[in-house]
């Protein structure tokens, strides 16, 4: 399947990566509708940071993906599905899991429900490697067992399986895309990268949580051309394929790596009040991306140095845009 000219439409469009999705999808040549969460100053979030002459071929909608009879309207008539709406904020789902299990489950549900009275061709669902909880091998492949530590992992668990049932039941066109950590430009600073990087422009005490589990972190631009690869393949369909880069990297590691960029000597704390709980901590995640090569012949091209590199100069840019003083969840 060839995206160009093809009617997509993308949930979560105002967030990190939505946002890159939806400006890469126009510039192939794709009609983009894309949802963005309702609210009353008619923000529509990283939307706003695109090119204006890109940002007028978009059709921006606004709702919620909760709101059942609202997302029939909007994805009718659409040829293509890209879902990444969720709550993510894994600490905010310890202290809302209600809200967490409502967006990530009962709005997938409402979109796969939605999708069937529609002629959708392909609907990629966006899972999340913190389903798997600590690795217990690596790399980790499709087959990995299943083994969710927080609220919002539950919550996608959940949403994979109503996908791949909608898939199995209905012979919905559904395939899951499974990244591990996305990191990049306009990423919010609850992610460990930004965070480190927020901090760091400000003084040289980086105040963290855990210090030592490991991540695989693949840039946006590599990724959203993992979204689009994997769309694009006819053999994809009721697959679960892995987006990363099969490196690991500590978080104290990412100090040390963000600090040389910086050329500063940074230094880290522990905060109790950042540490997840000690049964939820996920360890160590590394990535088999062997079924994605495979499939849509895709492997990640930007290195953690210049990914880190980009990022930077982007919040140098924008630091405004942070609150800097307050520990985001």
């Amino acid at each position: 399947m060839n995206l160009k000219g093809k009617r997509v439409f993308v949930t979560g469009a105002g967030g990190f990566v939505g946002s890159h999705l939806v400006e890469t999808l126009i510039k192939i040549g794709a009609k983009v509708r894309a949802l963005v969460h309702y609210n009353s100053r008619n923000d529509w979030g990283m939307l706003e940071d695109l090119d204006e002459n890109i940002l007028k071929e978009v059709e921006v909608v606004t709702g919620d993906i909760r709101d059942g009879e609202g997302i029939r309207w909007m994805i009718k008539d659409q040829e293509v599905v890209f879902h990444l709406a969720a709550l993510i904020g894994i600490p905010y789902s310890y202290v809302n899991p209600k809200d967490v299990i409502e967006t990530n489950v009962l709005g997938s549900l409402n979109l796969l429900l939605a999708a069937l009275d529609t002629n959708v061709e392909k609907f990629v669902h966006t899972s999340t490697s913190e389903i798997y909880g600590t690795a217990k091998y690596i790399p980790m492949d499709e087959k990995h067992h299943l083994n969710p530590q927080s609220p919002y992992a539950a919550s996608k668990v959940s949403a994979d399986q109503l996908a791949l049932s909608f898939y199995h039941s209905y012979s919905l066109p559904v395939g899951i895309i499974r990244p591990f950590n996305i990191y990049g430009p306009r990423q919010s600073a609850r992610a460990i990268i930004p965070n480190i990087i927020m901090q760091g422009l400000e003084g040289r005490k980086i105040r963290l949580g855990s210090f030592f589990p490991t991540r695989d972190l693949t840039y946006v631009e590599d990724a959203v051309g993992g979204f689009i690869c994997f769309a694009q393949s006819e053999k994809t369909i009721g697959e679960i394929v892995h987006l990363g880069t099969s490196q690991q990297v500590s978080i104290l590691e990412l100090v040390d790596l963000i600090g040389q960029m910086l050329h500063k000597n940074l230094t880290a704390k522990s905060e109790r009040r950042r540490v997840r709980p000690r049964k939820s901590e996920v360890e160590r995640l590394m990535a088999d991306i062997s079924k994605a090569k495979k499939l849509f012949n895709w492997k990640p091209k930007i290195s953690l140095e210049k990914g880190i590199e980009k990022t930077i100069k982007w919040m140098s840019e924008n630091s405004w845009r942070y609150k800097k003083e307050i520990y985001n969840i």
